[in-house]
């Protein structure tokens, strides 16, 4: 079962990869520990993790107003996880993007 779900490429991740170039992040599942993800991310970009570091974000209520009236939903809540490389290493996720 994958651990991760997808790379983080926003705005203040890039940021933050640009201040730190082997730092990146992932959005992995809640149940994961860092062992886990560490043997994942060696495993499937070939580098070498240093450390780990995870962060959990609640779901969040929503409302907007609409034609229909108000509508109401809530966010997932999720896990994050900033991996710093070996300096040296990288990850490109854009390699395979034709």
């Amino acid at each position: 079962m994958a651990i991760i779900i997808k790379p983080l490429v926003t705005e203040k991740q890039t940021k933050m990869t640009d201040k730190q170039p082997n730092r990146y992040g992932f959005v992995v599942r809640p149940e994961a520990n860092k062992f886990d993800i560490k043997r994942e991310v060696e495993s499937l970009y070939k580098v070498t993790v240093v450390d780990v570091n995870t962060i959990r974000y609640a779901g969040k209520r929503q409302a907007r107003y609409t034609k229909a009236g108000l509508v109401k939903g809530q966010r997932n809540a999720f896990k994050k996880a900033i991996v710093t490389l070996k300096d040296g290493d990288s990850i490109d996720f854009y390699s395979n993007i034709k």
